[in-house]
């Protein structure tokens, strides 16, 4: 399958990278704030870059798009981040066309999630597909893609048991939480920064533990405010830090910072404290961990979910790309319909051009000769040819080039 909705010379690709290959660090320098994303789309716009979906979470970064070559992508992800062409190309992957199709069906639900199974990547699909389109650089090649990838997420969401158990970091970490420290529900808990993984781990503390003792933090109070409104918490200023530090007993640390907020001169505390960092690039200095009585977890540490959950999800995926497959099909043969629409469109100017000089003649020799009548029979009749042409062309798919090539000469199409 070749994308058949594109420019002259150009093919659609899909670069990035992942947990896979690049850890944190790496993938913290490549991560693209929502301004660079912004950014990214106008400079790929004046570029002539035709429709660009740009994805950028904790786990990963990827660019899909049409352009001439992959490097064209790669150049502009590296002028809007901190890393550089010669980095990427030590952890990245590069995809074309139908490789590039497959791929985004797989990050799109969930099976190549670091934990398998995450829909929380199909929201960022959602949001980089939103943003590309009010930027009018989403073409119908992309469109008809994405929301085919979101039907299937659907499908898989519904009709698999592929998102038992933990579906998120946010809740390996109140797992994490839940396994290494006793009597969670009288600890003193510190959320600092509104992240979304942050966010979410507070919900899952609340929702899985008794805990009333959750403080939040933020640089903007009013962001704080409103998220601490819907789950009832303590917000502090962002100057008392230390102090609320030093009553905690966990600190979540969910910023959206491009450097470390969180180091060793902040802690005054000689008791236990349990540090968890949910942001990308990493918020928490390791230096800590010079600290004896602070135990440093980062985010890939909380990706790892139990034996059994993971063991019943890859039960799941033969479901799953069944269901993939299913949803590629229809997409494909969508494909093949916008390949050869042009010709059947071409083969119906031509009919009717060579229906309206009959009824040119036969209104000559006949004065009583019916136009209207003869117009409908043979609109009919047209339609009905260029249907049965259509069904051809989709049930022999392999021939197709074949067949609209034999029908472009026996009509004399290439002209109109």
């Amino acid at each position: 399958m070749e994308p058949h909705l594109r420019a002259k010379g150009t093919s659609f690709f899909s670069i990035g990278l992942s947990y896979k290959k690049a850890d944190l660090e790496v993938r913290g320098n490549f991560s693209i704030s929502e301004e660079a994303k912004n950014n990214i789309l106008k400079q790929a716009k004046t570029e002539g870059i035709q429709s660009l979906l740009v994805i950028s979470t904790c786990n990963r970064t990827e660019l899909h798009g049409f352009a001439q070559h992959p490097f064209q992508l790669i150049k502009l992800l590296c002028e809007h981040t901190h890393g550089t062409v010669e980095e990427f190309e030590k952890v990245a992957y590069v995809y074309k066309n139908t490789k590039a199709v497959e791929h985004l069906f797989k990050v799109g639900t969930g099976l190549d999630s670091q934990i398998l199974g995450d829909f929380e990547i199909i929201s960022q699909v959602k949001k980089g597909f939103h943003m590309a389109k009010k930027h009018q650089m989403i073409n119908p090649f992309t469109e008809r893609l994405v929301n085919t990838v979101i039907q299937a997420s659907k499908r898989i969401k519904n009709e698999t048991e592929i998102s038992s158990g933990a579906t998120s970091v946010s809740f390996a970490s109140v797992q994490y939480i839940l396994k290494n420290v006793e009597n969670i529900s009288n600890k003193n808990i510190l959320l600092f920064g509104t992240g979304k993984i942050g966010r979410n781990t507070c919900e899952n503390l609340i929702k899985h533990t008794s805990n009333k003792n959750i403080t939040l933090i933020n640089r903007t109070k009013t962001k704080a405010e409103k998220i601490a409104g819907k789950f009832n918490l303590i917000v502090k200023e962002y100057a008392n830090i230390q102090a609320e530090i030093k009553q905690s007993d966990i600190l979540v640390v969910a910023t959206g910072a491009q450097n470390p907020t969180i180091s060793k001169q902040l802690i005054h505390t000689k008791k236990p404290l349990l540090i968890l960092d949910l942001s990308v690039p990493r918020n928490v200095m390791d230096d800590v961990t010079e600290l004896p009585n602070v135990n440093l977890v980062h985010l890939d540490s909380l990706s790892q979910i139990t034996d059994n959950t993971l063991t019943n999800r890859q039960l799941q995926i033969p479901k799953a790309k069944r269901i993939i497959n299913e949803v590629m099909d229809e997409f494909n043969a969508w494909l093949e319909t916008r390949k050869f629409a042009p010709t059947i469109k071409a083969l119906k100017q031509k009919l009717t051009i060579l229906r309206d000089a009959e009824i040119e003649q036969h209104c000559k020799k006949n004065e009583d000769f019916n136009v209207d009548d003869a117009a409908a029979v043979s609109n009919k009749m047209i339609q009905k040819i260029t249907a049965q042409i259509a069904h051809h062309l989709r049930e022999n798919q392999h021939g197709t080039n074949d067949s609209i090539e034999l029908i472009q000469k026996v009509f004399q199409l290439q002209n109109l």
